[in-house]
């Protein structure tokens, strides 16, 4: 069984579905911690309500590398094997990314390379803008080049005409939570 670590700044949608799986039996993990950098990050709560242990570590007047290396400090201690980027929204020492080494994985709300380094809202408006047909998201590792590592999974979705930033967001969310439960048990069996 592979022990998950979460790092994430926001709600955590991606982790509910991971969360639900497990305990519907559909995938065999553990999520063994879940970090944030924001105190009230809904991620938070989600752990909480799944008796995952979780903790705030804040990156506020902190070298970049100084937090991280904190974050992996919890990290070990929960005997992580695999890192999961779950609306992480902070940018990843070079250091860290080092580390953890083909053992940490980021969703990214387009289909890369379409829109590296967008985050959230921005990616969906930008599709809108162009007037894109397609959008989904892609699961890649992370190394030290900003949503540059290797593609793992890629999911699409049409883009239809009367969706909105919400409702693109909405779609490719759900995609998000399918291709991670098709990326960690493809982690696991790499483990």
């Amino acid at each position: 069984m592979i022990n998950i670590g979460v790092l994430g700044s926001t709600k955590g949608t991606d982790l509910q579905a991971i969360l639900d799986a497990i305990h519907l039996k559909k995938l065999s993990a553990t999520v063994s911690t879940v970090i944030s950098n924001r105190k009230n990050a809904y991620i938070l709560d989600r752990a909480k309500n799944h008796s995952v242990p979780f903790y705030f570590i804040s990156h506020k007047g902190k070298d970049r590398k100084d937090f991280d290396a904190e974050m992996t400090e919890v990290l070990k201690k929960h005997e992580v094997d695999l890192v999961l980027l779950i609306g992480f929204m902070r940018i990843l020492s070079s250091s860290f990314c080092i580390e953890w080494r083909d053992r940490i994985l980021n969703v990214h709300p387009s289909l890369l390379p379409k829109y590296a380094g967008g985050m959230d809202t921005n990616v969906h408006e930008e599709v809108l803008k162009n007037k894109d047909k397609e959008t989904g998201c892609t699961i890649h590792f992370v190394t030290d080049e900003l949503d540059s590592g290797p593609i793992l999974i890629q999911k699409k979705c049409a883009v239809e005409e009367g969706d909105t930033v919400e409702t693109l967001k909405s779609k490719v969310q759900i995609l998000e939570g399918e291709a991670f439960l098709e990326a960690i048990p493809l982690m696991a069996n790499n483990g």
